[in-house]
């Protein structure tokens, strides 16, 4: 594979991340703030969501090696 494939599986996998970590820090202010459960599952549901394809892409990533 070319190395900017590898170069964009980096590079989407750390913004997925970031995301999910992100998404999981305003799940956890949510839950301290008093916010509906709703919002509250939808954020962490989010961050889970992100961080698991985060983890997927990665794995890709080296089976591009």
């Amino acid at each position: 594979m070319p190395a900017i494939f590898r170069a964009l599986a980096s590079i989407v996998a750390w913004v997925l991340f970031i995301f999910g970590s992100l998404s999981l820090l305003g799940g956890f202010g949510r839950v301290i703030g008093g916010s509906e459960l709703s919002l509250v599952s939808a954020y962490f549901g989010f961050g889970l969501g992100g961080l698991f394809l985060s983890v997927v892409t990665m794995k890709l990533r080296q089976m591009m090696e």
